[in-house]
């Protein structure tokens, strides 16, 4: 086994991700407290017309350069999110807003780990209710206490 870094450089490390990095929990908490951000879906259309977060802005990677400046303050923090852990397109988003100035993070586990864990999620006819995934959350508590 090779030994992790010194622990200045793990402070580091993980101080820095969690300065661009969110998950679902931290999401939903902040909508539900009224945190001012805007939550951005940078999937397609069929995937987006499949199912979304409730309250998610529709905005597709390749078209953030030419919308987001006409659509969305440049003041106001975005969070990116995609399909899940197996799909980079959040953090290509995520790029794409931190090219053009945005403060930004990316949602980790993406639309999949929202849905899995029991937060509101709407498609074209509106609310679609799932149970939560007992290998993503704690059925039993508000949060894993992590």
């Amino acid at each position: 086994m090779k030994f992790p870094a010194a622990s200045a450089d793990a402070v580091a490390h993980f101080a820095s991700k969690l300065a661009f990095e969110t998950d679902a929990s931290d999401v939903y908490a902040d909508q539900s407290a009224s945190v001012r951000f805007v939550l951005v879906d940078s999937r397609g259309e069929a995937a987006w017309t499949q199912g979304r977060v409730v309250g998610a802005v529709h905005m597709p990677t390749a078209e953030i350069a030419t919308r987001a400046p006409a659509e969305i303050p440049v003041d106001l923090p975005v969070v990116t999110y995609c399909w899940g852990p197996g799909c980079n397109g959040a953090t290509r988003a995520a790029l794409e807003f931190a090219k053009l100035g945005y403060q930004v993070k990316e949602m980790i586990g993406g639309f999949e780990y929202w849905a899995r864990e029991g937060y509101p999620v709407e498609d074209e006819r509106g609310p679609v209710l799932r149970a939560k995934d007992p290998l993503t959350v704690p059925l039993d508590a508000i949060s894993c206490a992590c």
